[in-house]
């Protein structure tokens, strides 16, 4: 924890409870370095709003912000385009994570957005890939897992997702949101568009980013977009059958201590004090925020290898190493059965896979440095 994080999370907190920062507070902040903290996170947009609230216009923030919202701005207007094809075709669809959080803020641009998530009707995967190529968008990746991925420069993205949680998640997450059909609530104002239950979404939410927080991390952002949804709809939701279901899910534990944390880091009370505020949170709350500042918006290689060789980790570290390296190397079967079901199904040819995986990392430019950066990060450990 350093000081300069904490100015970043006392003006998102200011950002979306509607204070402003004091003046002597932000006179001593370094614009650089908060800059830098708030890109790691992509809170550029939500923090140029609290400094314009404090009557400070610095130039990066301002073109961050001018950013966010042209970037949001095109992507609604593609997702209702979207939309208008699946209403005239018939395909049921649900929009996914940002694109719901993102109008729960003081302004819609203050959430940054990478993407369009969007949860359809399985079955008419390859009219979708279609509209997306004829709309002049690249396909980075189709039929490989749980979702496609649309690309469209310079700043459209959209990942198309056929399911919420797939064979490489953890069981419990596969099956709960199996027949996910069942889960959703049909909208007034169309057709074919579908949207969870509040309780429904925040516990979507919350096994999201524990996903994220479990394998590679994830940054404050998550705990900013926790505490927003809960400002929004806290006094109406249901919590005997959100801990239910939390139970079910096995991520209990994780959306106690995340709501709790995230209640205290962005709510009024927190101290406008950086020697107070390292006193304001207990050891085991500080080790869980320092994890969250230091994973980044979509966590870091480092933290994924880290948390996958801890879970081999029933001998020596080497030992766990080791059988780390041997699953990348040969991985399981629910590995095939996602990225590449040729050799799922026909499995007396998984030798040739193995092969076909070796020569595609080595004449692949982008695979083979990957591959080499993280087999250096395990050397390292």
């Amino acid at each position: 924890m350093n000081n300069t994080f904490y100015n970043l999370i006392y003006l998102c907190g200011c950002a979306v409870n509607g204070t402003i920062p004091s003046e002597s507070f932000i006179s001593e902040m370094d614009m650089k370095q908060l800059y830098a903290a708030a890109k790691y996170h992509t809170l550029t947009s939500i923090t140029a709003y609290a400094l314009e609230s404090a009557g400070i216009q610095d130039n990066k923030f301002c073109t961050a912000k001018e950013k966010a919202i042209r970037k949001n701005i095109f992507l609604d207007t593609e997702r209702k385009r979207l939309f208008s094809f699946c209403e005239e075709n018939g395909i049921w669809y649900m929009p996914l994570k940002g694109s719901v959080l993102k109008e729960l803020y003081p302004d819609f641009s203050m959430r940054q957005m990478a993407d369009n998530d969007i949860l359809f009707d399985t079955e008419y995967r390859s009219e979708i890939k279609k509209y997306f190529k004829d709309n002049g968008y690249s396909v980075i990746s189709y039929n490989q897992g749980n979702h496609d991925v649309y690309e469209k420069l310079p700043v459209l993205n959209f990942e198309m997702h056929t399911s919420l949680f797939g064979q490489a998640h953890d069981n419990r997450w596969e099956n709960y949101y199996k027949n996910i059909k069942e889960k959703l609530i049909k909208d007034s104002n169309n057709s074919y568009g579908y949207h969870f239950s509040d309780e429904d979404f925040y516990i979507y939410i919350i096994t999201h980013e524990y996903k994220h927080y479990s394998g590679s991390g994830t940054g404050i952002r998550s705990l900013l977009d926790c505490y927003v949804y809960l400002q929004a709809k806290q006094d109406t939701l249901n919590w005997d059958y959100i801990t239910q279901e939390c139970q079910k899910l096995g991520i209990s534990d994780f959306e106690k201590k995340s709501r709790q944390l995230s209640q205290k880091v962005f709510g009024k009370a927190l101290p406008t004090d950086f020697e107070k505020f390292c006193n304001y949170l207990s050891e085991t709350e500080t080790e869980m925020l320092k994890y969250y500042l230091t994973s980044g918006v979509y966590g870091t290689l480092e933290r994924r290898i880290e948390n996958r060789v801890a879970d081999f980790q029933k001998d020596s570290k080497s030992k766990s190493k080791f059988r780390y390296i041997l699953s990348r190397i040969f991985p399981g079967m629910d590995k095939y059965k996602s990225a590449f079901p040729f050799f799922y199904k026909h499995k007396w040819l998984l030798p040739i896979g193995w092969l076909y995986r070796l020569i595609r990392m080595i004449f692949s430019k982008k695979r083979r440095n990957s591959a080499m950066k993280e087999f250096d990060v395990v050397r390292k450990m």
